[in-house]
C-alpha cells in the first residue's frame, strides 16, 4: 500500500506513524489509512488535469514548434526536466490546500507581511496577464486557421478575422466558465474532454510523422545546450512550469477537502492523508500525459521542419503540415491548438480570480475577470502585432515570474506550525529549492545573454 507523509511516498504496513505535534497532528494518534479502490481514485481525479491544461496551452504550441524547427531534437530534454518540476510543484500546491483548507495566495496572505503580499501580488498579477494574453491569442488563432482562409477569399483581412475569432473565442470561454454553475466537477470533466482532444490529436500526427525514435530518445535523455537555444529553453521552461497554476491548483483541491471536513479531528486527518494519496496520482498522470504531448509538439516540428527556422512557427506549421502528411494533419493541428486556447484560456481566468480574490481578500466576479482580461489581448490583436512572438514573450515572462510562486510555496509548506503531518521532509525541500535555483540560473543566464546582444 502507498502512503503519503509530510511530502514523501513510500510503502509500508497499514500503520503509520505521525511526526511530532502539529495543528495537523495528535501525538498519541496513529492513523490507519484504508486500502486503495478505484473507485475513490476515479472520483478524485479532476484537479490535476485542469491544472495540466496550462501545460499545454499555445505558448507551449508557440515555444515547442519553434524550439523543434530550430534545434530538431535537441532539446526534448529540457520537456523531461520540466516535467519532473512540474510534478513536485503540483504536488506541493496540491498539499498545502488540502494540509490548510486555504489556497497558496490566501495562505500567503495570512502568514507574510503586507508589503511582501503586495509585491507577490503583483507578479502574480503579472503572470497571469501573460497567460492569459497567451492563451486568448492561441484560442483566436485556432479559429483563424480552421475558418480563417475562407474569409480571406472574401476580402477580409487578417486582423479583421483574428478580432471576430477573439470575439467568437471569448463567447466560448464563457459558456464553459458557466459550466461550474451546475458544479466543479462538470467543469472539471469538461477540461478534462479538451485535454483528450488534444492528445488524440497529437497521437495522429505521431502516427503520420513517424520520427526517428533513436534520436528521440537520445535527446530526451542527454542535455544539449548553448547561446543560441538558450531563449527558446527558458520560453519552454516558462511555458512548462506555470506559476498562475500553481495557485490554482491550491484551490482546485478545495471542495473535496471541504467535503472531508466532517467528524472528530483524528477523523479529518486520515481523509486529508488520503486525499493527497489520491492526488498524487492524479498529479503524476495528468503531468506525464502533458509531457507527452509537449514532447510530441517537438518530434513532430523536428521531423517535419528540423534545421528550418520557421517565421512564424503556428502558422507556418499548419500551413506545410497539409502539403508534407496531408489536410488531416493540419486539420488536427488546428483543432488542437483551439481547444487548448479555450481550455487553458478558461484555466488562467479560474487562476487570475483565485490569485486577486486570495491575496487582496475581496469577492470578484470570474465573468468580470474574464471581461477585464480580454482588452490587453483584443489591442494587441487591433495593433497587428505578431500573435507568435507575443506567444513567446510571453512565456520568458512566465519564467521569470516562476520564483516568486515558488518560494513563497516552499516556504510555507516547510513551515511546520502550518502543515504539522503534511511538512516537507528533507529531500522534497531540498528537490525544492533545487527547482527554484535552476529556474533562477536559466533566467541570469538568459538576461546576461540579451545584455550581451
Amino acid at each position: 500500500m502507498v502512503y503519503i507523509q509530510a511530502g514523501h511516498a513510500y510503502t509500508g504496513t497499514t500503520h503509520m506513524a505521525l511526526p511530532a505535534a502539529g495543528p495537523q497532528t495528535d501525538p498519541e494518534f496513529t492513523p490507519q489509512l484504508p486500502k486503495l479502490r478505484s473507485r475513490q481514485l476515479w472520483s478524485y481525479f479532476g484537479p490535476a488535469f485542469v491544472a495540466s491544461i496550462a501545460y499545454i496551452d499555445p505558448g507551449n504550441f508557440a515555444a515547442n514548434f519553434d524550439g523543434g524547427a530550430r534545434f530538431g531534437y535537441k532539446l526534448l530534454w529540457v520537456l523531461l526536466w520540466s516535467n519532473a518540476m512540474a510534478i513536485l510543484i503540483q504536488y506541493l500546491a496540491a498539499k498545502l490546500g488540502i494540509a490548510t483548507g486555504k489556497s497558496l495566495p490566501e495562505n500567503c496572505r495570512d502568514q507574510f507581511s503586507k508589503p511582501t503580499v503586495i509585491f507577490l501580488w503583483l507578479a502574480a498579477e503579472v503572470s497571469a496577464l501573460a497567460t492569459d494574453l497567451a492563451e486568448f491569442l492561441g484560442a483566436a488563432l485556432g479559429f483563424y486557421l480552421l475558418f480563417g482562409p475562407r474569409f480571406l477569399l472574401y476580402g477580409w483581412s487578417k486582423t479583421e478575422i483574428l478580432l471576430v475569432a477573439a470575439l467568437l473565442a471569448s463567447v466560448c470561454v464563457f459558456a464553459i466558465l458557466a459550466l461550474e454553475l451546475w458544479g466543479f466537477r462538470k467543469l472539471e470533466r469538461a477540461i478534462m474532454a479538451f485535454v483528450c482532444v488534444i492528445g488524440v490529436c497529437y497521437a495522429l500526427e505521431m502516427v503520420m510523422i513517424r520520427p526517428q525514435w533513436g534520436q528521440v530518445a537520445y535527446h530526451t535523455l542527454v542535455p544539449m545546450l548553448d547561446g543560441k537555444s538558450i531563449y527558446v529553453a527558458v520560453s519552454m521552461l516558462g511555458a512548462t512550469v506555470m506559476p498562475h497554476v500553481i495557485y490554482l491548483h491550491s484551490s482546485l483541491v478545495q471542495p473535496r477537502r471541504r467535503e472531508e471536513d466532517t467528524g472528530p479531528q483524528r477523523q479529518r486527518i486520515v481523509l486529508r492523508l488520503r486525499h493527497l494519496r489520491f492526488e498524487t496520482i492524479d498529479v503524476f498522470a495528468a503531468m506525464n500525459a502533458a509531457w507527452l504531448v509537449n514532447s510530441a509538439m517537438i518530434v513532430v516540428a523536428a521531423a517535419a521542419f528540423g534545421g528550418h527556422v520557421l517565421a512564424n512557427p503556428i502558422e507556418d506549421a499548419h500551413r506545410t503540415l497539409g502539403p508534407l502528411l496531408g489536410p488531416a494533419a493540419a486539420m488536427a493541428f488546428a483543432v488542437a491548438l483551439l481547444c487548448s486556447g479555450l481550455s487553458s484560456s478558461t484555466v488562467g481566468t479560474m487562476a487570475g480570480q483565485i490569485i486577486i480574490e486570495g491575496f487582496l481578500d475581496i469577492k470578484f466576479s470570474i465573468f468580470l475577470r474574464r471581461l477585464i482580461t480580454l482588452l490587453p489581448a483584443i489591442a494587441v490583436i487591433a495593433s497587428g502585432l505578431d500573435p507568435l512572438k507575443i506567444l513567446i514573450l510571453s512565456q520568458v515572462v512566465l519564467s521569470f515570474a516562476l520564483p516568486f510562486a515558488l518560494i513563497p510555496l516552499l516556504l510555507l509548506t516547510g513551515n511546520r506550525n502550518l502543515m504539522g503531518t503534511f511538512t516537507n521532509r528533507r529531500p522534497t525541500h531540498i528537490a525544492g529549492w533545487v527547482t527554484v535555483s535552476i529556474i533562477v540560473a536559466l533566467n541570469g543566464f538568459l538576461l546576461w545573454q540579451s545584455l550581451l546582444g
